[in-house]
């Protein structure tokens, strides 16, 4: 059954509004993911304190995103907004995007801290059929080295595309986990707790990155990672 939702989230964030207007309008693929193809207007759009942009479709349907910004002495505050209709398992979409709206807002503080301005590749993989299973996500952590780190720790390792490397965990909780290193961002989804693949996004600001080549890395040592059965 269709229904309205609403998910509200308050930040403050280490940069000046113009800054992170341009993140979330032409800067996605630093910290998310590309959204120039989708069909959206902007409703409101005063520059660089409010801005909502919308999608609407067939009976009612829309998606919408407003961002309020008001900067203040320790950042610029960000009231974040998103409110649409989900068509069906309203419970388990809500709990999903809830979830990866937090996990997402952390990412553009990290990127705008960071490397904010940096040219970015960016690549997203999703794991194979096993990767929906309940324990995929505590599989692939435990193949990378990551089963017991906590947010804030420093690790070494072995990531697939970008060798060895020293990473700080800037997020982890159940669902997902986040690494940054001093030329990526590689943000790791359970999304099988909401009935999906895990997969991955890497927001590569090295010079010379290659995208195809780290979906293809990405991709061999999932397909490796998840032969056999998931616990």
């Amino acid at each position: 059954m269709s229904r309205e939702f609403e998910i509200i989230h308050d930040s403050v964030l280490p940069a000046t509004p113009e800054r992170i207007w341009e993140a979330v309008t032409a800067g996605t693929p630093a910290w998310m993911f590309p959204t120039d193809q989708w069909p959206v207007a902007r409703t409101v759009e005063e520059h660089p304190t409010h801005l909502v942009t919308r999608m609407e479709g067939p009976d009612g349907w829309y998606n919408q995103l407003e961002h309020v910004l008001t900067p203040g002495d320790q950042g610029t505050a960000l009231h974040y907004v998103h409110s649409g209709i989900f068509v069906d398992d309203w419970d388990q979409q809500y709990d999903a995007a809830s979830k990866h709206t937090a996990f997402y807002l952390h990412t553009l503080g990290q990127y705008l801290l960071h490397f904010d301005g940096r040219p970015v590749v960016f690549c997203e993989v999703q794991g194979p059929a096993a990767a929906v299973a309940p324990g995929a996500l505590d599989t692939l952590l435990a193949a990378l080295g990551l089963a017991d780190v906590v947010a804030g720790q420093d690790v070494n390792l072995q990531l697939p595309g970008l060798g060895r490397v020293d990473a700080v965990v800037d997020f982890g909780n159940e669902n997902f986990l986040g690494l940054r290193t001093d030329d990526a961002m590689v943000r790791i989804f359970g999304r099988n707790a909401f009935g999906a693949r895990v997969g991955l996004t890497v927001h590569d600001f090295a010079p010379g990155a290659d995208a195809a080549a780290t979906s293809g890395a990405w991709n061999g040592y999932l397909e490796s990672v998840f032969a056999a059965p998931t616990a």
